[in-house]
């Protein structure tokens, strides 16, 4: 059984979600982020990203990580491309070409989107930078609503991890009210992903851990 390592309210709520989709069954080991804790290297300190025995596991002391026998992986979107093509089934690309689209859409979400994205979720309220995110999000949203407006999803007219790893980089940007009122193509899509059991489920277990 693979084992995910991380906490639900970290990047790996993208493999949970995933693996609500799969059906599969991940041992999970919750390793918090270190800046969350006061002593991160306290003896009674939970394992976090800063112990001893996370590192061992992963030097670069990040959460999410994946361990699948001898195999470790880290960066939420890889385990996620690893977990379905693993599993097979309509999630996983289908040929060389698809699978060039969803890492293409990958590296656009962790490029262009998540860096502004983030940073309105994670300012106070108010804060003038946020404003200068949103607009700053303003070409990567046109250019996603573009390409939405003429099909229900990014690749092969499916609901794929290209899919899941988008939304849940835009998902940050909703913190900020009327964000995507400009984008009616999007905000469809992404009220279609967010409704799905499996989304669901990943966000019941997120919201019953502790903030």
């Amino acid at each position: 059984m693979p084992t995910l390592y991380g906490v639900y309210r970290s990047r790996a709520t993208r493999n949970v979600w995933l693996a609500e989709e799969l059906g599969l069954t991940l041992d999970h080991v919750p390793v918090i982020q270190a800046y969350r804790l006061a002593d991160p290297l306290a003896a009674d300190a939970p394992m976090n990203t800063r112990s001893p025995a996370f590192l061992a596991i992963s030097p670069a002391g990040a959460v999410p990580v994946l361990k699948d026998g001898d195999l470790v992986i880290s960066e939420s979107l890889a385990i996620n491309f690893y977990l379905a093509k693993k599993a097979g089934g309509p999630l996983a690309p289908r040929d060389l070409a698809e699978e060039a689209q969803m890492m293409q859409w990958a590296i656009y979400a962790m490029t262009a989107v998540e860096p502004h994205a983030l940073a309105i979720m994670q300012a106070p309220k108010g804060a003038p930078e946020v404003e200068d995110h949103a607009a700053r999000l303003h070409r990567p949203l046109r250019a996603i609503e573009t390409h939405l407006a003429t099909q229900s999803h990014l690749v092969g007219g499916r609901f794929t991890i290209a899919d899941l790893g988008l939304a849940e980089c835009l998902r940050y940007a909703q913190a900020l009210p009327g964000m995507f009122e400009e984008f009616p193509a999007v905000t469809a899509w992404l009220a279609a992903c967010q409704s799905r059991p499996a989304f669901k489920a990943m966000w019941a277990k997120r919201e019953a851990e502790p903030a």
